[in-house]
């Protein structure tokens, strides 16, 4: 990949990019202001509901449900460019009979007719259903479930996480099985989608070129989320989602395109556009709105005293890869004080929360593999400048956090790279006898790099010789998760296929992690 620099920043002042960033930023506030009147009740001559339904970022009290009017999903959406009012329910059981809360929600065009409303008033650790009404339709039902309350101990909380749902790779097989299984959540850490243009004699094709464009990323979003297994997932399980780098554009890191000759107007207009989209077709709540091309998306969600995710953004913030994003030997700028991976403020707020936590699992929602995987040959030593070890003071600063401030058992949660790996995180990866300050599972890929299962000299050769690495395996699929206070056991579930939908699923590996014991060890 072509190497970057940190001083060329397109060749303008920073004073002017500033100027121009600010102008930029003001435009979602004046839009929503400009969003017109609503034309009556809600009419529609064909179902607007074709994406489904959602829910997310769970709280004790309440939810967020979301859904998008769609009649003509991948046409623009079918919209009339007015407001348009829908009503929302939610009940305690199935048939709606039980209806605790309901209300009316505005659709208005410039958020692409996406409704996300933050339903609040609900009991703690319950489930719930919900439906949208437009017109004579009705939404399909959905299923969610609030958190538990702060002082509560749940008995066990289960969950799935999984990231790189690449379209055209292959289908994705792992969520029906996901769907049989008795989650209270789902997260998923990024590569939703894919910006790539669309290629051919590939088991599914893109639509359209390399996606630049709002209605460009409106569309890509919605020909994934016409994809019945995951619409269906998102309908049964409240998701945590974060995104990683192909929600916008490959390997960026904050203002700094991958590609040359980019100009900071062409950036952040397409970084706004895809922002923005992503809001739209999220479960989010007004906390993570986007300002332009800039949007707030790292947060914690608490699941009482048993688990608190904290979840990151370690592309919005970064400094740019130091020598290039490509595998470098750990020199030079990769021990640059001033380089972050979080950035000041998410790095701060990450510790502040983890300091307040009352949880017995710290779980660090996130993108990049933190362990310093070395992937060279004998001395040749290299590691990934697009992961933590590229960052190497951000990373030795936060595992020391972990370490002298008794964080109760850190757990990070990785994709990214298409591959399962269980980590353990030392304190100092060069000393053998370093303690063990907290444990990372990677999860592999839904789809992208495709069938999965095959022998890669490369990480074969990385398992071997890094001693912190305790498994590996090259599968597609996503992970299992069941907590508990005393441990939490990890299912590595594997789809030995994607070229083609209707994959039966294996158990690849299972692995414990003892409450006050940082490492997994195999069950």
């Amino acid at each position: 990949m072509t190497q970057r620099s940190t001083t060329r920043r397109y060749g303008v002042r920073r004073r002017d990019f500033l100027g121009y960033l600010a102008a930029v930023s003001a435009i979602p506030g004046y839009a929503l202001r400009a969003a017109g009147t609503v034309t009556g009740p809600a009419r529609f001559q064909d179902n607007p509901f074709t994406l489904g339904v959602a829910s997310g970022d769970p709280s004790a009290d309440g939810v967020v449900i979301w859904t998008r009017l769609a009649p003509d999903p991948l046409q623009g959406g079918g919209m009339t460019p007015e407001s348009v009012s829908i009503r929302w329910e939610v009940a305690e059981d199935e048939q709606f009979t039980r209806i605790v809360r309901s209300g009316s929600a505005l659709a208005v065009p410039q958020l692409g007719h996406s409704i996300h409303v933050e339903v609040d008033g609900l009991q703690p650790w319950r489930w719930y259903f919900y439906r949208f009404h437009g017109g004579d339709f009705v939404s399909p039902v959905g299923r969610t479930r609030t958190a538990p309350s702060p002082d509560e101990m749940p008995d066990r909380l289960r969950f799935a996480f999984t990231s790189c749902q690449h379209y055209e790779s292959g289908y994705f097989n792992g969520y029906p099985h996901m769907q049989q299984e008795d989650l209270d959540a789902v997260v998923h850490l990024g590569d939703y989608i894919y910006e790539y243009a669309g290629v051919d004699n590939r088991p599914r094709k893109h639509l359209g070129n390399e996606i630049v464009s709002l209605d460009d990323y409106r569309t890509r979003y919605a020909q994934y989320r016409l994809d019945q297994t995951l619409q269906d997932t998102h309908r049964l399980f409240p998701w945590l989602v974060t995104w990683d780098d192909h929600e916008f554009d490959n390997n960026y890191a904050d203002l700094i395109s991958e590609e040359e000759g980019i100009s900071p107007e062409e950036f952040l207009i397409r970084r706004m556009n895809a922002y923005k989209a992503y809001y739209e077709f999220m479960p989010l709540r007004r906390s993570a709105f986007p300002q332009g091309p800039n949007m707030t998306l790292y947060r914690s969600c608490g699941y009482g005293r048993l688990a608190n995710f904290h979840v990151l953004d370690t592309r919005q913030y970064r400094t740019d890869q130091p020598n290039g994003d490509n595998q470098k030997p750990m020199e030079g700028k990769v021990f640059d004080p001033q380089a972050t991976m979080l950035g000041a403020d998410q790095e701060q707020w990450l510790m502040r929360s983890l300091l307040t936590s009352q949880s017995t699992w710290n779980i660090l929602a996130q993108q990049v593999m933190m362990a310093p995987l070395n992937r060279g040959e004998g001395e040749d030593a290299r590691y990934s400048m697009d992961q933590w070890p590229g960052y190497e003071v951000s990373r030795r600063r936060l595992l020391r956090f972990f370490h002298e401030r008794h964080i109760p058992n850190p757990v990070v949660l990785t994709g990214d790279i298409h591959l399962n790996w269980v980590n353990d995180l030392q304190l100092d990866f060069t000393d053998p006898n370093s303690p063990l300050v907290g444990t990372e599972l990677v999860g592999t890929s839904m789809t992208s790099a495709g069938n999965g299962g095959n022998f890669i000299p490369e990480y074969e050769r990385a398992a071997e010789q890094n001693d912190f690495v305790q498994w590996y395996n090259s599968n597609r699929g996503y992970v299992s998760c069941e907590l508990t206070p005393q441990k939490w056991t990890s299912y590595f579930r594997a789809t030995p296929f994607v070229d083609r939908p209707g994959a039966p699923l294996e158990t690849k590996g299972t692995w414990v992690i003892e409450q006050g014991r940082p490492g997994a060890r195999p069950a």
